[in-house]
């Protein structure tokens, strides 16, 4: 007779309030969360790809709402209030539903929401440890990706915790820049490019598991865009958007795009005794490859030798005391640009440093130093950057994920 083992691992625990049994507990719809995340900072120069400028400015600065809709379903608004070109700018990053009560670990997700893809995509960027994402995110990824779409995801009854899933997005803001191309046809040079509705799928799988006194999670991502291929001419469109310049529509979208998109991520949390209030250690990272980007000539690639791009970072954050913590990360970007029949390899590389004051859960205040060198990369050869930000919250703000 085969004897059920209940046990549930530390990393299990810390996810189950993404599962489906984990949102039939209280708020209820008619006692809904609420709550708002604010964020400020000062920054004394500009990043690429990045949505902070120069100077005072407001962050991601969200307010938040989420309950129980019945025993069958929970849903979730988040609206999101940003600064750009000085003017008050507001955003809807989540607006779905999602499954409580189907059979086999299987849960469904529909509406707006942040893609599972990677490790940090799936959570707010106000919970990360440096005021901006890495810059392998920012090119990628558009900082977060959050899309109108439906998931179907899946949780193994196996000892660790093992999750799958499956998405598809519109996929506006993964689209290769728009502009012109050249459809071959012999009554017309050109035409606009056409699109695909349903732009974006992915796939995922994450399995963690407990190792003495800490905890860990590795994962997998595929990432197929069909509109991800770019057309001749794009390249300005790509320049402009990770520049900043005027044109910029501040819409989230990924600066570089690719039909296939690989990312492997990793993350181990310790703490002395188990207890994580008090002091622990995270460390994380993550790696993209992103291929087939290259525009079509007569159904062959324009350039078939030019790599791929890739880029990848690793983070390092000690919480040394109840309220204290600081954080080391170093990231790469290798992309390529185009320019008329070839393609100009770009690099980037950030070293960052962050410090961090948590007079309580719901309060910090962080200073954080980026050196950024860049190769050909938009005009960066060396900059210093220098942040000072706040994250506050106000009322019932829901758990967040491993």
């Amino acid at each position: 007779m085969t004897v059920f083992n209940n046990r549930v691992s530390c990393v299990a625990a810390a996810c189950a309030f993404f599962t489906t049994s984990a949102f039939a507990e209280n708020p209820t719809l008619t006692n809904p969360a609420i709550s708002a995340v604010l964020d400020g900072y000062y920054q004394n120069t500009e990043r690429p790809m990045a949505e902070r400028g120069e100077g005072f400015g407001l962050g991601h600065t969200e307010i938040a709402m989420s309950a129980n809709i019945d025993d069958m379903f929970y849903g979730k608004l988040t609206a999101v209030i940003e600064m750009h070109d000085g003017e008050t700018e507001l955003g809807l990053e989540e607006a779905f539903i999602q499954t409580l009560a189907m059979p086999w670990g299987f849960s469904i997700r529909a509406g707006r929401f942040l893609s599972d893809v990677g490790y940090l995509n799936n959570q707010h960027v106000h919970t990360d440890a440096f005021s901006d994402r890495p810059a392998a995110y920012r090119a990628f990824l558009g900082s977060h990706y959050f899309d109108d779409g439906v998931r179907v995801n899946y949780v193994a009854p196996t000892d660790l915790y093992w999750t799958m899933g499956l998405e598809s997005f519109k996929g506006d803001s993964m689209r290769a820049a728009g502009g012109e191309h050249d459809d071959h046809e012999a009554d017309s040079d050109h035409a606009e490019r056409d699109y695909k509705n349903i732009g974006v799928y992915t796939a995922y799988t994450k399995i963690g598991g407990d190792i003495g006194n800490g905890s860990w999670q590795a994962g997998l991502s595929y990432m197929r865009n069909e509109n991800g291929r770019m057309v001749e001419g794009e390249h300005e469109e790509h320049a402009a958007l990770a520049a900043g310049d005027e044109g910029h529509d501040h819409s989230h979208s990924a600066t570089f795009t690719g039909e296939n998109t690989y990312i492997a991520d990793f993350v181990y949390k310790w703490a002395p005794n188990g207890n994580y209030k008090y002091q622990h250690l995270t460390v994380s990272g993550e790696y993209f490859k992103v291929t087939d980007f290259a525009p079509l000539q007569d159904d062959h690639d324009s350039t078939a030798s030019v790599d791929d791009m890739q880029g990848w970072y690793l983070s390092s954050v000690y919480q040394f005391s109840p309220n204290w913590s600081a954080g080391v990360r170093y990231g790469e970007t290798d992309v390529q640009e185009l320019h008329g029949d070839h393609f100009d390899a770009q690099k980037l590389k950030e070293t960052e440093v962050s410090l961090a004051w948590h007079h309580s859960h719901f309060s910090t205040v962080r200073l954080q130093y980026t050196n950024q060198k860049g190769t050909n990369y938009f005009g960066i050869e060396d900059d210093n950057v220098l942040t000072l930000q706040y994250v506050m919250t106000l009322g019932a703000h829901g758990a967040h994920q491993f």
